[in-house]
């Protein structure tokens, strides 16, 4: 691994190379070599990461925005450490070259695999909470991920179909489709009705005056429905 180069990358300079050694290092690569000393996975860093995340995450959006309520925080929270959002960091770092793999994952693209790019991503905040402290995540965030908290992240985090859609792709689920079932009244006073399908089976049901507004209402009552579903 070249540190230097990893530590340019993120803006820090990096010391330990043997602890963000082990914060790239797949359980695939550690598994088939087993027999050898020094070749822990980064499980564990993982494990660390997450917290780290959270509360730095949690930290920064209650400063950032004092009248927000702990609902919306908290859904806005789940949108930036989520998986994809993660990987999508990591693989503009270009993180994945960095990745030490088992043969038969580096046959199978795990390279490039979001679930795998996430979890590295946490691994590596894992590392940096080890080596700078809180401090130095927090820097290292500010410039990654802190910066791109705009008003279009306030938007998609307050909006119910895209909240829908980033749950229903973390679980794998499949593809949500929206319909419009019935119009109703005057032309001057039209109503839409809207469903939300998820493999075959309907989510929710919602009525407004445009479709884009029964399609959010939709979303709303199908969102509750999921949520409802993982207690």
């Amino acid at each position: 691994m070249n540190l230097t180069e990893l530590g340019q990358k993120v803006g820090l300079t990096l010391h330990d190379k043997l602890l963000f050694q082990q914060a790239f290092t797949h359980t695939s690569y550690a598994h088939e070599r087993k027999g050898e000393r020094g070749q822990p996975d980064n499980e564990r860093l993982e494990f660390l990461g997450d917290a780290v995340l959270e509360l730095t995450v949690s930290e920064y959006l209650y400063e950032r925005f004092p009248n927000m309520k702990e609902g919306d925080l908290t859904r806005m929270r789940a949108r930036i450490v989520c998986e994809p959002s993660l990987a999508t960091f990591a693989k503009e770092l270009d993180f994945g070259r960095y990745v030490r793999l088992g043969k038969g994952e580096e046959l199978t693209g795990g390279r490039t695999r979001p679930a795998l790019l996430a979890d590295v991503f946490e691994a590596f905040i894992g590392a940096l909470y080890l080596e700078k402290g809180l401090g130095g995540v927090k820097h290292f965030l500010r410039s990654i991920i802190f910066a791109r908290i705009d008003d279009r992240w306030l938007a998609r985090a307050t909006d119910a179909k895209s909240q829908l859609q980033e749950a229903v792709q973390q679980e794998h689920l499949g593809i949500l489709e929206y319909q419009i079932v019935d119009v109703k009244g005057p032309a001057h006073d039209r109503k839409f009705v809207a469903e939300v399908w998820l493999a075959g089976h309907r989510l929710g049901t919602g009525t407004g005056r445009s479709k884009k507004e029964a399609e959010q209402r939709a979303a709303s009552e199908g969102l509750k429905a999921f949520r409802k579903s993982k207690e």
